[in-house]
C-alpha cells in the first residue's frame, strides 16, 4: 500500500496533469504540489505518530491538507524509561508510513519546511532548538522547556534567527474546554476549576510533566494575566490556586489517586457549566498546521512563558508553604537565562 504522504503528492500531480490544478510557472521543472514538508524531532511520544497520522491523512482538509510529515529524528532520553523504551516502536510506525528516519538534526532541519519538536523530555528542547532554529516555524510540544529560564533562552534564539515558535497542550483546543468559552448561559467567567492527571517525572518540576494540561486549560479560559500561585499538596491531593490580575481565581486539582481524567467547571456571572473528557488531538494539529502555513502563532511566547512560570511558582509555593508571585519567578528566570 502506498504511504499516505505519497498518496497526496500523487493526487496533486494527477490533478495538474488533467488540468484541474494550475501547473507551476516554471514549465521546465516538474510540478511541485503546494505542500509543506514537516520534520519530527523526538519519536519518544505517542504524539509523534498521532500528529503524523492526522497531517498525512489523504482526506485532510484546510491547513492540514497543506502539510505532510516527511522526516523524523528519533531522539530519546536514556534516563527516562517512558522515553527510552518507546522510541523504537514509534520509529517503526513512522517508517511504515513512509517517513524518512535520520540521525542528523541539521540534515532534518535542512530537508523540511516546518518542524514538530516532540521530544517528551523538556530538558532536550533548548539544545535541540539551537540546531533546528533556522528560520522555519517550530511547534514545541509540552512542556516547552524544563524551566522558565530554558524557554526564555529558546525565545532569544527564536528572535535572533527569525524562527517562529508556538507551544501548547492539546487541552487548550479540546472541545470540552472550548464549550465553556463565550457561553451566554454562563456569561463572563469569574472563576474556573480544572481537574487533570498529575503524573510526576523526577527530572522536571512537578506540574511540567502532566500538570501542564490542567494549567494550560486555566489560561485558555481565564487569559494570561495570572499574578500569584498558592499550592497545597498532602497525600494524594494536590491543588494549585492562581489569582488573576482582575481578581478572578483559577484552580488546578492534580489527580494523583482515584480515577484519572479531565474535568472542567466554569463559574460565570450568569451560571455554572461543567464538562469532562478529552476530544482528541485533531483541533491542536489543525492549529499547528495553520501556524506552519501562516507562520503566525495562535499562542504568544509570552503566554507560554507565563504558563511555565505558574508551574514553577507552584513548586516554590509548596516548598515555602506560602503564595508566590509570578513576577518573582520571571525575574529569577531572566537572570538565569542570561547565563544560558
Amino acid at each position: 500500500m502506498r504511504p499516505p504522504a505519497l498518496d497526496r503528492r500523487l493526487a496533486a500531480c494527477l490533478l495538474i496533469t488533467f488540468g484541474l490544478l494550475p501547473a507551476p510557472a516554471c514549465s521546465g521543472e516538474p510540478p511541485e504540489p503546494d505542500v509543506l514538508r514537516v520534520g519530527i524531532v523526538g519519536c519518544d511520544t505517542s504524539h509523534a505518530v498521532a500528529f503524523a497520522q492526522i497531517m498525512n491523512d489523504p482526506a485532510a482538509v484546510g491547513a492540514c491538507a497543506r502539510v505532510e510529515v516527511t522526516a523524523a529524528f528519533p531522539g530519546g532520553s536514556p534516563d527516562i524509561p517512558s522515553s527510552r523504551d518507546r522510541v523504537a516502536g514509534y520509529v517503526d510506525q513512522l517508517h511504515g508510513m513512509g517517513v524518512e528516519i535520520t540521525q542528523d538534526l541539521s540534515e532534518l532541519a535542512a530537508s523540511v519546511d516546518a518542524i514538530l519538536l516532540e521530544s517528551v523530555d523538556g530538558r532536550t528542547h533548548l539544545p535541540q532548538f539551537r540546531t533546528i532554529a533556522v528560520g522555519k516555524p517550530v511547534f514545541i510540544d509540552k512542556p516547552a522547556s524544563d524551566s522558565v529560564a530554558g524557554f526564555l533562552a529558546i525565545r532569544e534564539i527564536a528572535g535572533r534567527t527569525n524562527t517562529p515558535i508556538f507551544s501548547s497542550s492539546a487541552l487548550r483546543y479540546c472541545q470540552n474546554v472550548a464549550s465553556l468559552q463565550d457561553s451566554d448561559a454562563v456569561g463572563r467567567l469569574v472563576g474556573v476549576e480544572v481537574a487533570a492527571p498529575m503524573a510526576l517525572e523526577p527530572h522536571h518540576p512537578d506540574l511540567f510533566w502532566y500538570g501542564i494540561h490542567g494549567v494550560e486549560s486555566l489560561y485558555a479560559l481565564l487569559g494570561p494575566e495570572c499574578l500569584e500561585v498558592t499550592r497545597v499538596a498532602a497525600g494524594g491531593h494536590d491543588v494549585s490556586v492562581g489569582t488573576w490580575s482582575d481578581g478572578r481565581v483559577g484552580v488546578y486539582r492534580g489527580l494523583k489517586q482515584g480515577r484519572a481524567g479531565y474535568a472542567f467547571t466554569a463559574y460565570g456571572e450568569n451560571g455554572i457549566n461543567h464538562s469532562s473528557g478529552f476530544s482528541g488531538y485533531d483541533p491542536l494539529v489543525e492549529q499547528i498546521a495553520e501556524f506552519f502555513v501562516t507562520r503566525r502563532a495562535p499562542v504568544s511566547p509570552e503566554e507560554t512563558t507565563g504558563i511555565l512560570a505558574f508551574m514553577e511558582a507552584a513548586d516554590e509555593s509548596r516548598r515555602l508553604q506560602a503564595p508566590v508571585k509570578i513576577e518573582t519567578i520571571l525575574q529569577r528566570a531572566q537572570s538565569a537565562a542570561e547565563g544560558e
